[in-house]
């Protein structure tokens, strides 16, 4: 436990940040979820609306600290191949 009045101001950061960053990556995954319900139903117009709505959010979490730079980027890219497949 924390003792000293910095640790303790300390550990009351870390869960706020803790909490944020929880709200976040549960609304990028949200926005993953639309893109994948919309590609398994096979419609790319849906597919190409989501993605797009997506992208901003999954860079967002990149520039919060979030998501790693590459880890959002493969993400997006899959995504986009996985859109653009679609017959």
């Amino acid at each position: 436990m924390a003792n000293s009045p910095q640790a303790k101001k300390r550990a009351n950061q870390n869960e706020k940040r803790f909490a944020i960053n929880k709200a976040r990556r549960s609304r990028i995954r949200t926005f993953l979820r639309k893109v994948e319900e919309a590609i398994a139903s096979g419609d790319k117009e849906a597919a190409t609306a989501a993605l797009r709505a997506a992208q901003p959010e999954i860079m967002r979490g990149v520039t919060k600290g979030v998501y790693h730079k590459n880890t959002a980027s493969r993400k997006v890219s899959r995504l986009a191949a996985r859109v653009k497949a679609i017959a």
